[in-house]
């Protein structure tokens, strides 16, 4: 174990179960553990907190003898050293204080320096002159001719071809996704994907450029942004979802968005 998961897990209080290995991952990558057990009776996600910026999800779970066996997943939207068993609470309401620290830790990809664009070096422009020099630019200037009359015939054959369909909305590429995500056939990475990117576009588009958790927590009341969200989170944390869902009225905010104005990629929903 290294010095720094020994010191997480003297910094967040309790012992760490025997099985459980303190993991790192990076901002927006999703991690996972399986076949955790825990005490007590069963439990399940609580609501967001401020303090934690994590979104955690309890994969499955299962009887363990008086106890619990559950497969966790989570991702951090920002770095820093946090415990998964805050964001733990039992169905029954019973106190969670006998549960062990669950530390994890979340690392920016980039470094503490380079979170603006690095400037291009200054250097010497080459000198233009001679035989070679010339016979090089005559060259790229005949080849850059061959291209445009290349490029001029194309656009003269696509006039003869029927106009082509347009590109996907965000709502197209939703539909597929949300209906796996209603019948558990969305895998988790894919899961983990499809809502950072719908909480990036809602963050960016709303501005809202303070604390990620915070930010989570309006969005999910959001009269726009609420619905899809939180759809996807009872379908992904609850045992069984709802039988009907109106897709229609979920997917209504994206109809006429294309999928370039998403700055996260959508998972392709395979699997």
């Amino acid at each position: 174990m290294s010095f720094m998961a020994a010191t997480l897990i003297l910094c967040l209080g309790a012992a760490a179960p025997a099985d459980w290995e303190p993991v790192s991952s990076s901002v927006g990558s999703a991690a996972h553990v399986a076949a955790l057990v825990l005490p007590g009776t069963l439990l399940e996600v609580a609501a967001v907190s401020l303090a934690t910026p994590v979104i955690l999800r309890i994969a499955s779970a299962s009887p363990h003898g008086s106890m619990w066996r559950y497969d966790l997943e989570w991702y951090g939207l920002e770095p820093g050293q946090h415990d998964l068993a805050l964001l733990l609470r039992r169905e029954d309401g019973s106190s969670v204080g006998d549960l062990p620290a669950l530390p994890v830790e979340i690392v920016s990809a980039l470094a503490a320096d380079d979170v603006l664009p690095r400037e291009p070096d200054v250097g010497e422009l080459p000198s233009v002159g001679g035989y070679s020099t010339w016979m090089i630019v005559g060259g790229a200037l005949w080849l850059v001719g061959l291209i445009v009359l290349i490029a001029a015939g194309r656009r003269r054959r696509a006039c003869l071809l029927p106009p082509p369909v347009g590109p996907l909305t965000v709502a197209e590429r939703l539909k597929p996704l949300v209906r796996m995500a209603i019948e558990g056939r969305l895998e988790r990475a894919a899961q983990a994907q499809l809502e950072l990117a719908l909480i990036t576009y809602w963050r960016r588009r709303l501005d809202l450029q303070g604390d990620a958790a915070e930010a989570v927590i309006h969005l999910r009341s959001h009269a726009e942004a609420g619905p899809l969200l939180s759809a996807l989170e009872n379908w992904l944390h609850r045992p069984e979802p709802p039988a009907e869902v109106d897709l229609a009225t979920l997917l209504e905010p994206y109809r006429d968005l294309p999928v370039e104005a998403l700055s996260e990629p959508l998972p392709l929903g395979a699997g």
